[in-house]
């Protein structure tokens, strides 16, 4: 039975929970995600697990944080006064941004605080710092 392997784009069904059981993502009721492996188009945790898997089968693999979004930064939590918000935007914690940087790149970022004055911006990947739990089923290999 073929096992794929690095080059192999692959249908993968999945299910990725946190250590206390939380459903983060998931592929029920869609279709499976298609990816090459070795084309960095996941994380390399993920990729790992598939590889070497053969058609229909399935499996539970754990990825450490490291291997995953990587660890949480603190360096990229930072405070900005309420001016520098545009105009009228209503923000709430947990509300996701997309802030532009004077060297004209831009990333997204969650809001983590705010104040009357300032509003506490965070650029780590929501999942950075988490080991991610996948139930996983290899589905199809091209």
């Amino acid at each position: 039975m073929q096992q794929a392997k690095r080059g192999d784009t692959v249908q993968v069904h999945y299910r990725g929970t946190l250590d206390d059981g939380t459903e983060f993502d998931s592929s029920e009721g869609s279709e499976p995600i298609a990816f090459t492996i070795g084309d960095g188009q996941v994380i390399p945790g993920f990729e790992n697990a598939i590889e070497g898997m053969a058609t229909g089968e399935k499996k539970t693999e754990r990825i450490e944080a490291s291997n995953a979004y990587g660890d949480r930064r603190e360096e990229l939590v930072f405070t900005v006064g309420r001016e520098q918000m545009p105009a009228g935007a209503d923000v709430e914690v947990g509300d996701m941004l997309r802030v532009g940087f004077p060297d004209g790149s831009n990333a997204a970022v969650q809001v983590a605080a705010l104040d009357e004055q300032s509003v506490t911006l965070d650029a780590n990947h929501p999942l950075a710092g988490k080991d991610l739990i996948f139930e996983l089923e290899l589905v199809g290999i091209d």
